[in-house]
């Protein structure tokens, strides 16, 4: 085990200097001089070479992006042109006050929805409540949850006008963490239910399998019900695969994050990247992404552990 966890946090590594390189790559080959668009078309060119200068624009690429990578082993993330010269990090750190609750209370409502909905279809495979399930779920799938969230709002918002259509008034504003709660809520609705739908196949896939087990027929002949069955042992031993999706659907509610805060004007993380690449500013985009990318991989690596907690039988193998 000790093997495979080294082996495992080596490839986490090389796949988080790979994924450095290719993120300032991209930003890179950008058109245009970062600097010329944060002062204008119509600045001075003395003052556009300034402030290229100042970028660190003037320096070859591979300097540059040591320089950033030294900052990221040092803790230094530089600072955002576009917002006055401030540290890059205490902007992300504003912002995701907003975004990881967004994405927490996302994936619990996913949660909240799909696991229930999933034994409900179990339950009756092949009879009407499992084709509605299945059928509601595929719905949910085929919606983009930008969409899905412009149709929460003009029907909670502007028809029924029971919650806000945009905006944060922040965790200590007025109203204090309600009105918070209620500005997060429509869209954590819009993200939860796509990827709801998503985790709901899947666990409903992975439940109808194991109720064909031996087990359940022995559990069955010994007076145990269904419904002890299913809300038991079968869906203790579904959490297997259920888990790498659960994992990978919370990574997915960061990224999607991007455009659901700017359909409800949030500031979050999503919102700050947004406006970072309107503006060129290539060092906030640079580690906000890159946070993102490490949040995904860091999320992958801790479902692996997961793993070996549910499934004692994968710690003799050598393998995660």
């Amino acid at each position: 085990m000790s093997l495979a966890l080294l082996r495992r946090m080596l490839w986490l590594l090389a796949t988080l200097a790979a994924a450095s390189a290719l993120i300032f790559g991209l930003l890179d080959l950008l058109p245009g001089n970062a600097a010329q668009v944060l002062l204008g078309p119509d600045a001075a060119p003395e003052a556009v070479e300034a402030l290229s200068r100042q970028l660190g624009l003037d320096q070859s690429a591979l300097q540059r992006y040591l320089q950033w990578i030294g900052g990221l082993l040092q803790g230094e993330l530089g600072e955002s042109a576009s917002y006055g010269g401030a540290p890059v990090w205490p902007l992300m750190l504003e912002r995701l006050a907003v975004t990881l609750p967004l994405s927490f209370f996302a994936f619990m409502l996913a949660l909240a929805v799909a696991l229930p909905a999933a034994v409900f279809a179990a339950s009756r495979q092949g009879r009407t409540g499992d084709l509605l399930v299945m059928g509601i779920s595929q719905l949910g799938i085929a919606l983009p949850s930008f969409w899905l969230g412009i149709l929460l709002t003009l029907l909670f918002s502007v028809q029924l006008q029971w919650l806000p259509a945009g905006g944060f008034p922040g965790w200590r504003g007025e109203g204090g963490w309600t009105a918070a709660l209620q500005a997060l809520l429509l869209p954590a609705l819009a993200l939860a239910l796509v990827q709801g739908a998503i985790l709901a196949r899947v666990s409903r896939s992975a439940l109808v399998e194991l109720l064909r087990d031996d087990f359940v027929r022995n559990a069955r002949a010994q007076g145990m019900s269904r419904r002890a069955l299913l809300w038991g042992p079968v869906l203790r031993n579904a959490l297997l695969p259920v888990l790498t999706i659960a994992g990978l659907q919370f990574a997915n509610l960061l990224a999607g994050a991007i455009v659901v805060e700017n359909v409800f004007t949030l500031p979050g993380l999503g919102r700050l990247i947004f406006q970072a690449i309107a503006n060129r500013d290539l060092a906030l985009v640079r580690n906000a992404v890159m946070f993102l990318v490490a949040a995904v991989l860091v999320i992958n690596f801790i479902v692996d552990l997961l793993y070996l907690w549910i499934d004692p039988r994968l710690r003799g193998g050598g393998r995660l």
